[in-house]
This record gives C-alpha cells, structure tokens and sequence, in this order.
C-alpha cells in the first residue's frame, strides 16, 4: 500500500509555515486572518480544506475549544497529550503516562484491542494566573 504524498502548493506551505511560528492552538479563522496580515492571499475555504487535509496526515494536532470549534496546532510527532491555557491559549505538550496505563488497562479488562485516546487538560496558566 503506497501513502500518498500531498502535494505541495504555495497555500499549503504558507499554512505550514505559519503553523511552524505559532505555540498556540488557533482556529482556522485566526489562521487565514494571520495569513491575511502577512500579505498571503488565501481564501478561508482553502485554508479549511488545508488544515483538514494536514489533521488527516496526522500532520496538525486538533482539539475543540469550549464551543466546540476546532483549533489547530503543529506539534512533535508522536502520542501525547495537551495542556491548554483557557485565557491565552498557551499549550504544553505532555505525556501521561498514568492515563497510557489505565486507557491500556481499561480496554483490556473489557477485551478491547487497538484502543486510541484523546485527552487534554484546560486551565490557567501561570502567567495568566498570576495576572488575575
């Protein structure tokens, strides 16, 4: 089975590059109004299509925000988790390994296989703590 590749366009490496600039999970409307900004002329529908494609590849980290909307991060590879400041929308990756352990045992005790997770934790972060 062969992976198809994406293809290269000049809106998808300004996306990536944007991605690789920011820490924080953003929405697509913040993302096409930064590239707006910078002088990118990309259209919002493109910028959507864009970032599904790359959440697809496992490319973006996802997760939705308290309205459910969807914001977008580029993160390292690999499992793990996240820590999101509700104020500013810092984020820390983390790795918990508690929550591997029991999500592993909790499948196996009901004789699930080839289990998948999402968690993420939302909070204040220091900054934004101490500042209140």
């Amino acid at each position: 089975m062969t992976t198809k590749t994406p293809r290269t366009t000049k809106q998808r490496t300004a996306v990536l590059e944007l991605l690789n600039e920011v820490n924080e999970f953003r929405t697509a409307q913040t993302l096409h109004q930064l590239l707006a900004e910078r002088g990118d002329t990309i259209g919002l529908a493109t910028v959507y299509r864009t970032l599904s494609r790359m959440a697809a590849a496992e490319e973006v980290d996802t997760l939705l925000n308290s309205d459910g909307e969807t914001l977008y991060r580029r993160c390292s590879d690999g499992h793990h988790h996240h820590l999101v400041c509700v104020n500013c929308g810092k984020a820390e990756e983390i790795s918990a390994r508690a929550v591997e352990i029991w999500a592993q045992e909790t499948a196996a005790e009901h004789g699930f296989t080839d289990i998948h997770h999402t968690v993420e934790l939302a909070g204040r972060c220091r900054d934004c703590s101490a500042s209140r």
